[in-house]
């Protein structure tokens, strides 16, 4: 497993090339990276509720399903789109395309995962924060 200390020291440590106007958490597991991500890059960060596996990570629909409008303002901004893990990309790559019908440039977060920005990539591993 890896620590909490350790997974602070990559957020900490990656290097950005854009300054992001706006962060959107994947919810509900973008939700904690974005903080963290938050504390460092101090901007603001609103919620996209996405849905596509349950509790156990077992698929729940077909594809990933929107639940919830969105409801904040996104239209010409740069964005940085977080997702605590990239499996199949699904999830992330439908956020992503939502997004960037109204928005200036959408970039990718994952902790772990294929993504323009990612702490990791490798076997799915259990997060500290996770109880």
């Amino acid at each position: 497993m890896k620590t909490f200390e350790g997974v602070l020291n990559r957020f900490r440590n990656i290097q950005f090339e854009e300054k992001f106007d706006l962060i959107v958490a994947i919810a509900n597991g973008g939700i904690i990276p974005a903080a963290i991500l938050n504390q460092r890059l101090d901007t603001e960060i609103q919620l996209l509720k996405i849905n596509l596996r349950d509790p156990n990570q077992k698929p729940k629909y077909e594809s990933p399903k929107l639940i919830a409008p969105i409801d904040f303002d996104f239209k010409d901004k740069t964005i940085l789109l977080v997702e605590d893990r990239v499996k199949t990309g699904s999830t992330l790559n439908y956020a992503k395309s939502l997004l960037e019908k109204e928005a200036k440039s959408v970039k990718t977060f994952a902790v772990n995962g294929n993504a323009d920005y990612a702490l990791y990539n490798e076997d799915c591993f259990k997060y500290p924060w996770i109880i």
